[in-house]
């Protein structure tokens, strides 16, 4: 029987776990859970596919379901397996939990592991913490900036700024004006203003807040 951890805390059984526990076939549970899936029951598992050692093709599609919908699905199909199934997730559980080291070696051994994973831990939140301080810093503004505004927050020249998102088609020019590609103003990074100074139309294109987190992510030189 397969098992499966998933962060190391939330155990999943699969659906062919199911049907060996409850001798039933597999294409039975199966549908027992879309059905309870439709019914809003349970939320539909993830799926995965599986080597079939049984006849039939080579491999078959398994759900993983979590504890409290394994319950579920087999008081649907057999209710009589319960007690079963509790000793099954209660034999999972045990051959989750971390053994006791019954020597010191044993336990500095871990102890070691456990510092080397804190460290890595610890290094991988140091190399993201520039990146997010310049999100925080530049992305809580309340307001549209300018081409030239975004630039300087950026850490970039306004003219080579430009010309990159320009050749990434992220924006181009009609007359005088720069204006966001289609698809890029409906994603909302962008809002385009139209008006009149001095007796004279005029259009601007201005980055909104989502759109300054984008480019932050994609252009900055300051992160």
């Amino acid at each position: 029987m397969n098992l499966t951890t998933i962060s190391q805390a939330i155990l999943t059984m699969t659906s062919l776990e199911i049907s060996e526990l409850v001798e039933s076939r597999h294409d039975h549970v199966r549908i027992s859970i879309e059905r309870l899936a439709e019914r809003k029951v349970i939320t539909l598992p993830p799926a995965r596919e599986v080597s079939n050692t049984g006849l039939g093709p080579k491999t078959i599609t398994v759900y993983e379901l979590c504890k409290r919908d394994s319950y579920i699905v087999v008081a649907q199909l057999s209710p009589e397996f319960t007690a079963r199934l509790v000793d099954r997730w209660q034999e999972l559980e045990n051959k989750n939990t971390p053994a006791v080291p019954k020597t010191m070696a044993q336990a500095l051994r871990l102890a070691a592991d456990q510092a080397e994973q804190i460290e890595a831990q610890q290094l991988q939140l140091e190399q993201q913490k520039p990146a997010v301080e310049f999100v925080d810093r530049f992305v809580e503004a309340k307001s549209a900036k300018c081409f030239r505004e975004v630039a300087k927050i950026l850490g970039l020249k306004e003219r080579e700024f430009i010309a990159e998102l320009a050749a990434d088609k992220v924006i181009f020019k009609q007359g005088s004006n720069w204006l966001p590609m289609a698809d890029h103003q409906h994603s909302g990074r962008f809002v385009v203003k139209t008006g009149e100074a001095n007796g004279h139309a005029f259009i601007q294109c201005r980055f909104t807040p989502d759109g300054i987190a984008w480019v932050a992510k994609r252009y900055s030189k300051a992160a």
